[in-house]
């Protein structure tokens, strides 16, 4: 009674942590955009429809609290070619500890390359380049509080560097997932990104300044600092359904949805199908930001093969994300299980 209690209690919490999302929703206003890419091959075929699954060790990213409920030890690594040639890449690990509890760890790095310094003297190249990349890691503990109902949360080091200037903070995600009594539907709802606001520090900061330029005889070369902004990180508070569905007995069907409130963008429905068959392949599609009218992003699809030697399975995942103004987006993942 006292456990069912407490689950309706943390259900209501998070209720009223969206309800405050969505009052301060304002679009474009946050630091580090790059947090909402979404992580892991089988999540982006599906819509980013995973709140409420706990399929592999990618989930850590979208549920810190369906860890738990994994059924064994879980790592993924997972490359994605985001947009003018940067690249996304993606690793988590998950340890079951005991049937009850899990720890996991997560990296998400998003490099954007290397570029040539040139100057108004030398426009051909200076022969040293400058780089910019964005990066998260977390650090996860689920646990299950009844044989239905499990919670967790991450603790996240977030880091934005371009060229000498770097921006960091730290965040915590929290998140449960419950298994109804109806069997193979599922409740999942999650808060990501509650952490200090973040600013650009460096030594590019530092400029000569001359404070009066039509005066003589004055100090012309006084050092200031010029100073940046603090931002906010984008919160994003996910609430979802999913139902499985044994069709005979060979095939599965997996039908999922999540519905998305971020702090800087409009709220947004995600939809997921996948297809499994013999616990062997699997096809996924999916519908990004539906209720979302200037959307860049709509279909998803994507495919997966196991394969499962002794007590190791391993596992292999595509997925494609359709974006209106640029070339699709496509990501490829690896998996395992042990």
């Amino acid at each position: 009674m006292r456990k069912r209690k407490l689950i309706q209690i943390l259900f209501i919490t998070i209720l009223i942590g969206s309800i405050s999302l969505k009052a301060q929703s304002k679009v474009g206003i946050s630091a580090a955009p790059f947090l909402g890419i979404g992580a892991g091959p089988k999540a982006l075929a599906l819509g980013s429809s995973q709140v409420a699954t706990a399929a592999d060790a990618s989930v850590i990213y979208w549920n810190p609290g369906a860890t738990a409920q994994l059924r064994n030890n879980s790592v993924v690594f997972s490359n994605m070619d985001w947009f003018l040639e940067s690249q996304v890449t993606f690793v988590s690990a998950v340890m079951k500890i005991n049937s009850a509890n899990a720890i996991g760890v997560s990296i998400f790095n998003l490099d954007y390359g290397d570029e040539e310094v040139t100057t108004v003297m030398e426009q051909k190249g200076t022969g040293e380049y400058w780089s910019a990349s964005d990066m998260v890691a977390s650090l996860n503990y689920s646990r299950m509080l009844t044989d239905r109902f499990s919670i967790g949360g991450a603790v996240k080091y977030v880091q934005l560097q371009l060229w000498h200037e770097k921006a960091t903070s730290v965040a915590v995600d929290v998140g449960i997932l419950f298994q109804t009594q109806i069997e193979g539907l599922s409740l999942g709802m999650s808060i990501s990104n509650y952490g200090m606001d973040m600013r650009y520090d460096g030594s590019d900061l530092f400029q000569t300044i001359d404070l009066d330029p039509d005066k003589y005889g004055n100090n012309e070369t006084i050092t200031a600092k010029m100073k940046t902004e603090y931002w906010a990180l984008p919160l994003f508070f996910r609430t979802g359904i999913a139902y499985t569905k044994d069709i005979g007995s060979f095939n599965q069907l997996t039908l999922s949805t999540d519905a998305l409130v971020p702090s800087d963008n409009v709220e947004q429905v995600n939809l997921g199908l996948e297809w499994e068959v013999a616990n062997l392949v699997a096809l996924r599609a999916g519908y990004k930001a539906l209720g979302y009218e200037d959307s860049q992003e709509g279909l998803t699809f994507g495919g997966g093969l196991k394969y499962k030697m002794n007590n190791i399975g391993l596992s292999i995942d595509y997925s494609y994300q359709e974006f209106e103004y640029f070339s699709g987006v496509q990501s490829f993942g690896l998996g395992l299980i042990f």
